[in-house]
């Protein structure tokens, strides 16, 4: 890998006031997301970035739907490289998983409609073991092209589409091409996969901010990296250009505005005229601003829709507040004070409450769960690809000591443990092979919070135990994965 360091420069040496990034920062910490990451770039330099502790640079983030701009850049490469056409049928690249006899429909859906959200179906297949025989099974009801609805396995098929013409997944295809043309390091990546092994294309991928940062300046550089064309200029003209008419998005998702406005290839566009972004859930976005050669990338977790959109809402009130100038004078003074800012962004502290009269009761107690569900960790896999659920905890214990407190806890698949840090801070675990921070803190005399922090994706779980004598009743607080309702609270007893 040939890692070409951006140049760090001050906001006004490229036309940008430095007290507009304030205004930036203000606004992201003013309690309706929680910002993980951000770095700002003009001309190819970087005037502004920083992670709010415990974030850094160099952890991978959860990109949510953001993935779906690398499995297109895939797509484009393959075409640059004459394997792939954008009108080629998917039918004739997976003969073998196409139906029998094909609706006059399906025969017309090409790669370019893949690429568009242009599939032509009312419903998105479902992921399952042989998920591309269900795509090419679901009803095509409109002429391929001519409609659009979010796709998010289609995403998934057009990394197929490359393994089917290359042999090689997601991830071998694009290491060469890309990640180490780049700059990205491919050994920190991560990916979720189908049943088949397939990396999902839909969504999924861990990778850090500057990693996003480097993919979209590839296409704001239209295709060129370090004088090396990697996509056609044609390629990158189309994707980042209304390809498909979103508006239909107001009757799904009414407070995302900046998804009426149209979609490319995996990219969507944006309400400013020429602005377009790849965009993950819960506010992982890269903004492309051609007419000021700049970018923009954050990874943060805004928990619906209407908090990402105050997101976006924020960044075009910023790039009004950048005057049209090459270069301002040089303000020492308030480039310092960001800078300065900037190396301090940190989260607000864990909630503080060490003790309860009734820890030393508790301490070293077993519970088992005799009535409802409750699972530890984030859902995303089997959301995105149907995968079975993990394993139910069936029962837990709670050891405490002078400043932690390990939640032992069996499931199906064997004994785990998380400790929590109990004075105020987080304490580094792994979960399903991921980092994890974990605290936890008496928020009354018998209710115990333990705040479980999966660091590398934006999740997080917050479990609240109520004990009543020797009964026990564990609630997940706030939503689930994506938003969606938390599980029921389940009762546990003493053993």
């Amino acid at each position: 890998m040939n890692r070409k360091e951006f140049m760090r420069v001050t906001p006004e040496s490229v036309g940008v006031p430095s007290g507009a990034v304030q205004w930036l920062i203000d606004m992201l910490e003013s309690g309706y997301t929680e910002p993980h990451g951000l770095i700002l770039m003009c001309h190819g330099k970087i005037f502004a970035e920083g992670w709010w502790a415990p974030y850094a640079p160099g952890i991978r983030h959860g990109l949510q739907s953001h993935t779906k701009t690398y499995a297109a850049t895939a797509v484009g490469i393959a075409c640059t490289e004459g394997l792939v056409k954008l009108d080629e049928r998917i039918i004739d690249i997976f003969p073998d998983k196409a139906p029998t006899e094909p609706s006059e429909n399906l025969k017309k859906l090409t790669v370019r409609d893949v690429l568009c959200m242009g599939c032509g179906m009312d419903v998105m297949p479902r992921p399952s073991v042989d998920w591309i025989r269900e795509f090419l099974a679901t009803p095509v009801n409109h002429v391929p092209g001519t409609t659009y609805m979010y796709n998010s396995m289609g995403s998934t098929l057009l990394g197929s589409i490359v393994c089917a013409k290359t042999g090689l997944g997601l991830h071998d295809y694009l290491k060469p091409r890309l990640f180490d043309k780049l700059g990205i390091d491919a050994r920190n990546l991560r990916w979720m996969r189908m049943p088949d092994g397939m990396e999902v294309g839909g969504g999924g991928l861990k990778a850090t901010t500057e990693d996003n940062l480097r993919l979209m300046k590839l296409y704001l550089d239209g295709g060129v990296w370090d004088g090396e064309r990697i996509l056609a200029e044609d390629y990158v003209r189309l994707a980042t250009s209304l390809q498909n008419d979103s508006a239909g998005e107001e009757k799904v998702n009414p407070p995302a505005k900046d998804n009426f406005v149209g979609y490319g290839f995996q990219i969507w566009m944006c309400r400013p005229k020429g602005v377009y972004r790849a965009d993950g859930a819960m506010g992982q976005f890269t903004i492309a601003v051609p007419d000021k050669d700049l970018l923009i990338a954050i990874t943060e977790n805004a928990s619906g829709a209407h908090a990402a959109q105050t997101t976006l809402d924020a960044m075009w009130d910023f790039l009004k507040k950048i005057p049209d100038a090459d270069k301002l004078p040089e303000d020492a003074a308030a480039a310092a004070a960001l800078a300065s800012r900037m190396r301090r962004l940190a989260l607000p502290s864990e909630p503080y409450a060490p003790f309860s009269p009734i820890a030393e009761t508790v301490d070293g107690t077993e519970w088992r769960i005799t009535d409802g569900t409750l699972i530890v960790g984030d859902r995303i896999r089997q959301f995105m690809t149907g995968a079975q659920l993990p394993a139910a905890v069936t029962a837990f214990g709670l050891r405490f000591r002078e400043d932690t407190c390990t939640f032992d806890f069996s499931s199906g698949a064997g004994q785990l443990a998380l400790t929590a840090a109990i004075d105020g801070t987080r304490r580094h675990n792994m979960l399903d092979g991921e980092q994890t921070l974990v605290s936890a803190a008496w928020t009354a005399q018998d209710t115990l919070l333990l705040t479980i922090r999966m660091i590398e994706g934006c999740f997080i779980q917050r479990l609240e135990f109520r004990f009543v004598g020797t009964q026990c009743t564990v609630s997940t607080l706030g939503t689930g994965t994506f938003g969606a309702p938390a599980p029921e609270a389940v009762t546990a007893f003493r053993c």
